[in-house]
């Protein structure tokens, strides 16, 4: 049974995972204290999680009618992220564990994303899995746990980031992903050619600074803004990003030769992208795995199942479990 907790941004959150694979899952979301700010600060994300992370942590444990005596393993995210985000995620966890006497397990959250999907599924080894956020697109390689070839990553801004500044440049709001989605369904995604980054290079890292730019420089050249330009922007400028991120994961799938493919992370929760990739999945035989919405943003629950395959890592060492916003898994 594994106390879980996830503050590598913006959200708290806790879960527990018990034996029985049924659990309880708390997120707080920050997203109106961040929007009058067009994006996350990091400090009042910090203080946020201080005055939410006892209460949410209770409600966890009372949710799952569990006590913290009937706990096996704390596991706490300790990158990447912010870095006062994820100190108090990893100070609350190490406090709690230390108290109670149990073992900690240290998370990476991007690996957490990539087994997000199998939550309530079996593992399948190999696949290649997109994982896609506002601070995260990467691609891998997936042979096992602990075993990942890094295929491709951003060079810039991630997918989730561009939404967010492409919103912001259009005044729609924040955070950008959700209320792009929710215009581009009314709106002409043709209308307007934004650039693909790296789309015909021999690559398969992403860009997305240049349609970032575009759209920016669109937005200026065209001075004044119909409802109906706004819709079509945001739209044009989904297809490009959506349409880049599918491209590539399917040539990665097609290099490796694999049938399985995974599409995780706050991204992942896109109307377009999830028809998208279901398309391209159909048309080439592969299967995919794909965590229901409420978990491809950043949960705690994805981290107990992270944790539940690395029990090995388990530790009475607490002073070894340190924040690093620059942990990798590859």
């Amino acid at each position: 049974m594994i106390l879980s907790f996830d503050t590598s941004c913006d959200d708290t959150s806790v879960a527990v995972l018990k034996n029985d694979h049924s659990y309880s899952n708390i997120v707080s979301s920050q997203n109106e204290i961040h929007k009058k700010f067009g994006g996350i600060m990091p400090e009042i994300a910090a203080r946020n999680h201080i005055q939410m992370i006892y209460s949410i942590t209770e409600e966890a444990i009372k949710k799952a009618d569990v006590t913290m005596e009937m706990i096996d393993y704390v596991a706490v995210t300790t990158g990447p992220g912010l870095m006062p985000s994820l100190l108090v995620g990893v100070s609350f966890a190490k406090s709690l564990a230390y108290a109670y006497n149990k073992p900690i397990i240290a998370v990476n959250h991007i690996e957490g994303h990539i087994f997000a999907p199998f939550i309530n599924r079996a593992l399948i080894f190999p696949f290649v899995a997109l994982i896609v956020s506002g601070g995260h697109t990467h691609l891998f390689f997936v042979k096992g746990v602990g075993n990942y070839e890094l295929l491709g990553k951003t060079v810039d801004d991630a997918a989730g980031e561009a939404f967010d500044k492409v919103a912001r440049v259009l005044n729609i709001g924040y955070p950008g992903g959700p209320v792009i989605d929710s215009l581009s369904k009314q709106g002409n995604p043709y209308r307007f050619n934004f650039p693909k980054g790296l789309s015909k290079k021999n690559t398969l890292n992403f860009s997305f600074s240049g349609i970032k730019t575009a759209v920016n420089n669109l937005v200026k050249k065209m001075q004044s803004l119909s409802k109906t330009d706004v819709i079509d922007i945001a739209a044009s400028f989904q297809r490009s990003v959506i349409d880049v991120l599918c491209e590539k994961t399917e040539k990665a799938c097609t290099e490796k030769g694999v049938k399985n493919l995974v599409l995780s992370g706050g991204v992942s929760a896109n109307s377009l992208l999830r028809e998208s990739f279901k398309i391209m999945a159909e048309k080439n035989g592969f299967t995919l795995f794909m965590p229901e919405k409420e978990f491809s943003t950043d949960n705690a629950l994805m981290v107990a199942k992270a944790a539940s395959l690395r029990e090995a890592d388990a530790t009475y060492d607490y002073a070894k479990i340190e924040a690093d916003p620059r942990f990798k898994i590859y």
